[in-house]
C-alpha cells in the first residue's frame, strides 16, 4: 500500500494577517512630511480635508496594472486589470431587437457579442433614478406605457443600448436605453431631458448654489445633466469644461453609430488609468505615484484633459523597493481576500460569498471581556466591523444581497448606533445601496448595486476537487459507501449467469480510504469473500479522488 502524501483540499480557514494600522499611519505621516512645503501649507489652509493624507499608487509590471487608493496609509480602494478582459460595463452598442418576451417583459438584443443582451421593458423608460434630485430644466417627454414598448421597439428595430450589468456565467449582459456618459463633475443623459443634483450633496446652501449653476449651463434640447457629488464646491467654469468634453464625446458616439452598418461596439468607457484619474484623483488627493513612465504619460494626458491644475501632484517612483511593497499595499491586498478578517479590538468578521447572497458573520473571536466591559466591547466590535465591512464591499466589489450577522445587542440604542454608522459609512459609496435596520433576528440586510462580478469570482475558479463545496467526504464515509457498492456488485454478479466466471474484483481507491478498510472492515470483507467465493484485491492510488473508487472485474 502506498503511503498517503497528497492531502485533498479542505475548506480554507485562511485568516488575514492582522495589520498594525498605527504602523501604516506612521509611515503615511513620514511620507506626508516629505511633501513640498508650499503644498503642505495649502493643504493646511484647505477646508474639510480632515488632515488625512491621500495617495493614489499605480503599479504596472509585466503588463498588469494595479491601482490602490490610500488614506493615511490604509487602502480604501483597489482595482486591477489582471483578472479580467475588457470591462464592458458602461460600453455603448448599436444593437437590433431579436425577440420580445411579453412574459418576461423584456427584449433580447443582438449586440455582436457572444450572448444576446437582456433589455427589460423598465430599462426602456426614461430613467427614474432616486440617487439624484430632479431639477427639471427642459420639458419632460410624454409618458410611455408598457403597451407602447412593442410598437416603439419591434423585432428587427435598431436600438442604441448601454451595458448596465456585465455578462455573468451563462447570463448575457443587461442593457438599458437610458444612456449616460460620466464626466468628472457631470453625467450627461443624451435621451433624458431631466437635470438633477446628486443626493449625496447634503448641504442645502450648496444645493441651491448648484441649482443656479444648472440654470446657467447651455444644454442641448432633449438632453439632461446630473451634477455628481464630486461637483460640490466647484465653480461654474469646471462644469462648463466638463459639459463641453461630454458633448464632444457624444458627437463622436452619434456619428459612429450612424455610420455603423451592423450591430457592434460604438463606445467603451476609459480604461483603468482613465477611471482612476476621473474618479479617484480629487482635489483632496495629495499625490499620485507610479512606477511606470508609460503610466505617468497616460495619467498626465488624462489630467490635461479634465483637470490641468492637478498636474503637479503626479510623481514617478524610482526606488529599488517595489512600489506596492514600499507603500504597504501588498500585505493589505493579501489580507483583503482572506475569508476571516481580524478587527483591532480582538473580534473578527467571517465573509462567505454564495450564489444567492453574501453572508458576513461578526464574532468576538474567543476574546474574553470582563463582566463590566462586555456591553461596551460588543458595541465596539460591531462598530469596527461596520467600518471594515463597508471597506470590504468596495475592495472586493461586492454587490447584490448582503446579510450581516452582528453580535447580538439587546439595547435598541446600540442597534441604532450601528445602523447609523453603516448609513454614514456607505453614504460615500459610489454604488447605489439600500440598508434595512437590524431585524428582530439580529440581522442587517443590505442591497448594493452590482455592475460586474466580485473580485473573488474574477480571481478564483470552482475547486476541481471539492466542486465548490469547501469540504469532501471523510475517508470513513467513503469506506462505508464503497463497501455497500461492493455488496451491490457482488449481488449483481450472482444473478448474472454470464458473470459467474468472475473470480476477482480489483478495487482502486485512495490510500486513506484503504487504511480505514484495513483497520475497521477487514473481517467484513473476508466474510464477503467467503460468502461469494470471490477474491477482493485493493490497491491504493493517490491520484484517485478521496471520494472516488474504481471496481474492475477479472475473469
Amino acid at each position: 500500500m502506498k503511503n498517503f502524501s497528497n492531502a485533498p483540499c479542505q475548506e480554507s480557514e485562511s485568516c488575514g494577517e492582522k495589520i498594525d494600522e498605527k504602523e501604516l499611519l506612521d509611515a503615511s505621516k513620514d511620507r506626508a512630511k516629505d511633501q513640498p512645503l508650499l503644498q503642505r501649507i495649502i493643504k493646511g489652509l484647505t477646508r474639510n480635508n480632515n488632515n488625512k493624507f491621500r495617495e493614489i499608487v499605480i503599479s504596472r509590471q509585466l503588463g498588469v496594472t494595479r491601482v490602490a487608493v490610500l488614506v493615511d496609509g490604509i487602502m480604501e480602494n483597489f482595482e486591477t486589470d489582471a483578472y479580467r478582459g475588457a470591462d464592458l460595463v458602461g460600453a455603448i452598442f448599436k444593437g437590433r431587437i431579436q425577440k420580445l418576451e411579453d412574459g418576461l417583459k423584456a427584449a433580447f438584443v443582438i449586440t455582436g457579442q457572444e450572448k444576446n443582451a437582456f433589455l427589460h421593458y423598465w430599462d426602456m423608460f426614461p430613467a427614474a433614478n432616486d440617487s439624484f434630485e430632479v431639477v427639471s430644466k427642459n420639458p419632460i417627454r410624454s409618458k410611455i406605457t408598457l403597451e407602447d414598448i412593442p410598437h416603439m421597439y419591434p423585432v428587427g428595430a435598431e436600438v442604441l443600448v448601454q451595458i448596465s450589468k456585465a455578462q455573468m456565467g451563462t447570463k448575457g449582459a443587461r442593457v438599458t436605453t437610458n444612456i449616460t456618459l460620466t464626466g468628472r463633475y457631470l453625467i450627461l443623459t443624451p435621451f433624458n431631458e431631466q437635470c438633477g443634483i446628486s443626493r449625496k450633496i447634503e448641504n442645502e446652501k450648496e444645493r441651491e448654489r448648484l441649482k443656479d449653476i444648472l440654470q446657467k449651463l447651455t444644454i442641448p434640447s432633449g438632453m439632461g445633466i446630473i451634477i455628481r457629488s464630486s461637483g460640490s464646491e466647484k465653480k461654474l467654469k469646471f462644469f462648463i469644461r466638463d459639459l463641453s468634453i461630454l458633448l464632444a464625446r457624444w458627437n463622436i458616439i452619434s456619428k459612429k453609430a450612424s455610420t455603423l452598418e451592423d450591430s457592434g461596439l460604438v463606445y467603451q468607457e476609459p480604461g483603468l488609468i482613465g477611471r482612476a484619474v476621473r474618479d479617484f484623483l480629487t482635489d483632496d488627493v495629495d499625490r499620485i505615484v507610479t512606477d511606470s513612465p508609460q503610466v505617468l504619460d497616460e495619467v498626465i494626458t488624462e489630467i490635461n484633459e479634465i483637470a490641468p491644475q492637478l498636474r503637479g501632484k503626479v510623481e514617478l517612483y524610482e526606488e529599488e523597493t517595489p512600489i506596492l511593497e514600499h507603500f504597504n499595499v501588498e500585505k493589505q491586498v493579501q489580507r483583503t481576500f482572506s475569508r476571516r478578517l481580524p478587527l483591532p479590538s480582538g473580534g473578527e468578521i467571517v465573509l462567505e460569498e454564495t450564489e444567492a447572497l453574501i453572508a458576513i458573520d461578526v464574532n468576538t473571536s474567543g476574546h474574553k471581556a470582563g463582566k463590566d466591559e462586555v456591553k461596551n466591547f460588543i458595541l465596539q466590535v460591531n462598530l469596527e466591523a461596520a467600518l471594515e465591512i463597508v471597506r470590504q464591499m468596495r475592495l472586493r466589489n461586492l454587490g447584490g444581497l448582503i446579510i450581516i450577522d452582528f453580535i447580538d445587542m439587546k439595547n435598541k440604542a446600540d442597534q441604532k448606533q450601528v445602523f447609523d454608522a453603516m448609513q454614514e459609512l456607505m453614504a460615500k459609496d459610489s454604488a447605489r445601496f439600500q440598508i434595512l435596520p437590524i431585524s428582530p433576528l439580529g440581522l442587517m440586510q443590505i442591497t448594493r448595486q452590482r455592475h460586474s462580478q466580485s473580485m473573488d469570482r474574477e480571481m478564483r475558479i470552482c475547486c476541481p476537487y471539492c466542486a465548490g463545496r469547501g469540504t469532501v467526504h471523510s475517508p470513513s464515509a467513503t469506506a462505508i459507501v464503497l463497501q455497500l457498492e461492493i455488496l451491490r456488485t457482488l449481488g449483481q454478479l450472482r444473478k448474472n449467469a454470464d458473470c459467474k466466471s468472475v473470480h476477482t474484483l480489483k478495487i482502486f481507491l485512495h490510500p486513506r480510504v484503504l487504511e480505514i478498510l484495513k483497520q475497521e472492515s477487514r473481517q467484513i470483507l473476508e466474510n464477503l469473500e467467503d460468502t461469494y467465493d470471490i477474491r477482493l484485491v485493493f490497491q491504493g492510488d493517490e491520484t484517485i479522488h478521496l471520494e472516488s473508487y474504481k471496481i474492475l472485474q477479472e475473469f
